[in-house]
């Protein structure tokens, strides 16, 4: 590799890992992008990539620094969009993949942004409700100078609710001495949100996964269907899928598996979860011993829709479900994909599969600029036929070449960010 083309080496992947599975899934996709493949480069290296230490005073008066991250990683097609996640294992390369993989999922569905995503390294557990909102706090003032509704608009993710949205619009408004609602999306209604944004994700799930089994000539109805992770995301898909007749067979969260052949009672295991805190102990289905069993029950959908790498090399061959319907982002390593590939699954990708919530941000990113809001089933009905319009897009084009849903939806999303790059040239 020349030199003016050498990588970074904090842009090295170290082992797999996440950065390294988004840069192997673009060497994957630089064969089908023609001409454009000359401006590949782009995507492996983020534009912008800040690391912050957030120091706050806790409440019995000790000071703890904690490191904080914003990268964006591509504005070519719109401001950065992403959310930002609280979590002990939040790093830079993390957070770079995820960043990426939002550049990916905004261009396939067609929404006129780039990707950007954050997080901080810790437990929020750990720190009580006042603690939480002063490192909210002096995270968006450190990152204040590369945020804002026309630069890079956060969103919640991982351990990040509309509370801490709240938090960092009214710090943004406070430094610039003006209420912008529009710097950040997943408001609580009262201050510029949108109806239907906590349940979009997981509604979206559910939109693909409908098209996905009638596609391969199935019924909905009384499908089996397995969840890995049952948050905003998981909890959301299984309630729908059970509502359209579908059985849930399992559930699995950070604490346990739970399982029952005649379908669990998903009202019943939300109530649970939010009196108890996990699906851990619910009374009315058996809870299996060892939770890699999860991968080896027989299903007609799995959605995995907790963290990433959760399908590897290691389980795929077990996996039994006919479709995998990805909530999560990157929870199937390059490996795998290959694996389930080889045995007829149908992977139905996370750029595709978990886009709901960043079409619901979109939608309330454009309500605060009009300040004009629209009715909850407006929203939802906007929501079905844009995933629907991009689940065609990536499924007519993986059969016209014969390639995974995966690397059709890189095809699609990868041609768009680049075809913006060519257009716009280079400055100066």
């Amino acid at each position: 590799m020349s030199s003016q083309h050498a990588i970074p080496s904090y842009l090295q992947p170290a082992g797999i890992g996440a950065w390294g599975i988004y840069l192997e899934q673009i060497d994957r996709v630089t064969p089908h992008l023609g001409p454009l493949a000359r401006w590949v480069e782009t995507l492996k290296r983020p534009k912008r990539i800040l690391i912050v230490d957030v120091p706050i005073a806790r409440d019995d008066g000790t000071v703890a620094h904690f490191e904080g991250y914003r990268v964006q990683h591509n504005t070519s097609r719109g401001p950065g969009k992403g959310g930002v996640r609280f979590h002990p294992d939040v790093s830079l390369p993390e957070v770079m993949a995820l960043s990426a993989w939002m550049t990916i999922k905004n261009a396939a569905v067609k929404l006129p942004y780039g990707g950007a995503k954050g997080g901080i390294r810790l437990d929020p557990k750990t720190l009580s409700h006042a603690e939480l909102e002063r490192v909210t706090r002096r995270y968006t003032s450190e990152i204040n100078v590369i945020i804002g509704p026309n630069k890079d608009i956060p969103a919640p993710d991982v351990n990040t609710n509309e509370q801490i949205m709240a938090w960092m619009m009214d710090t943004y408004s406070m430094n610039l001495g003006s209420t912008v609602s529009g710097v950040v999306t997943g408001k609580p209604v009262s201050l510029g949100g949108s109806l239907g944004r906590q349940e979009a994700t997981g509604r979206g799930v559910f939109v693909v996964a409908g098209e996905a089994v009638s596609r391969r000539g199935l019924d909905i109805r009384d499908a089996r269907v397995c969840v890995q992770g049952f948050g905003n995301v998981g909890g959301v898909a299984a309630r729908l899928f059970a509502a359209a007749g579908a059985r849930v067979v399992a559930v699995q969260d950070h604490a346990a598996t739970v399982v029952r052949e005649s379908g669990l009672d998903i009202a019943a295991l939300q109530a649970h979860v939010r009196e108890n805190g996990s699906v851990a102990g619910f009374p009315h289905a058996e809870e299996m011993r060892d939770p890699a069993q999860f991968w080896s029950l027989d299903c007609d959908i799995l959605v995995p829709a907790a963290l990433e790498q959760q399908i590897t090399e290691a389980n795929a061959p077990r996996i039994k479900a006919k479709i995998v319907v990805e909530g999560a982002n990157g929870p199937t390593t390059p490996q795998a994909d290959d694996i389930l590939r080889e045995c007829g699954v149908l992977v139905v990708p996370d750029v595709i599969a978990n886009a709901g919530g960043v079409t619901v941000s979109y939608f309330e990113w454009v309500q605060d600029f009009s300040s004009f809001f629209w009715s909850e089933e407006e929203i939802s009905q906007r929501l079905t036929r844009i995933m629907r319009d991009a689940f065609q897009a990536v499924w007519t084009l993986a059969e016209e070449k014969n390639v995974s849903l995966r690397t059709a939806a890189f095809i699609v999303a990868c041609t768009r960010v680049l075809q913006a790059r060519e257009v716009r040239g280079l400055y100066p």
